[in-house]
């Protein structure tokens, strides 16, 4: 007779750590040493602090990590380029992007002093001298702060989230969101407030990701000049 396992047992069954993979490895080149070491602090500390789910870790390098490096394939390596993360939070996808883009400045806006103090200790830990943090919500910002690239992951819809990030892209620069699979209905809903923004050439990309069979979807919008 099959020994059988308690809902209460079972509930207290942690998830598994997910293990980056080779191909990983390969994708992230130099930058992954320092996103393995950015990911095993969320393994340690991520839940405990109410920064990523329980679950989460099971899928930490598929859904998480890997996702958010695949907003670096629209940014050059450019000791020119400023980058803002907006809405910040456990760090992804700015702390990715510091790691995979060193010569670029980046600076991570986030609003909530408890996320401010965890992103300061990531910053600490990694030695990322390209990162600012600034408390504070985005719409906050005074009007002449521009970046070269603005990008956010789960933070509002694409109508909202133009609205409180438009206005920080430079001319010419671009409004990088990682989207799910609705991105295409999110940018018809947004297409007022894109007008209004003066965003164009709004798209949404399809990246491999060499961990999940689903790509990562990011949706670009250019500053009109």
């Amino acid at each position: 007779m099959s020994e059988s396992v308690s809902l209460a047992d079972s509930s207290e069954v942690s998830p598994s750590v997910e293990e980056p993979s080779d191909a990983a490895h390969d994708y992230l080149g130099a930058a992954f040493a320092p996103i393995a070491y950015f990911g095993q602090m969320l393994v340690d500390e991520g839940e405990l602090r109410g920064l990523i789910g329980p679950r989460e870790v099971s899928r930490l390098w598929s859904r998480h990590l890997l996702n958010c490096a695949a907003v670096a394939k629209f940014i050059p390596d450019s000791r020119d380029v400023t980058i803002a993360d907006v809405g910040s939070g456990a760090g992804l996808p700015g702390i990715v992007l510091a790691c995979q883009r060193p010569d670029a400045q980046v600076v991570l806006i986030e609003a909530m002093e408890r996320r401010v103090q965890w992103l300061s200790e990531v910053v600490g830990e990694l030695d990322l001298d390209n990162v600012d943090i600034v408390n504070a919500r985005s719409t906050d910002l005074p009007k002449r702060v521009k970046f070269d690239y603005v990008t956010s992951r789960a933070v509002a819809a694409m109508s909202k989230l133009v609205r409180i990030s438009g206005h920080l892209v430079s001319g010419g620069g671009q409004l990088l969101a990682i989207k799910g699979r609705r991105a295409g209905e999110e940018i018809e809903a947004a297409r007022y407030d894109l007008k209004k923004a003066g965003l164009i050439d709004v798209g949404v990309h399809e990246v491999i990701n060499p961990m999940d069979e689903e790509p990562s979807r990011i949706v670009v919008a250019t500053k009109r000049r």
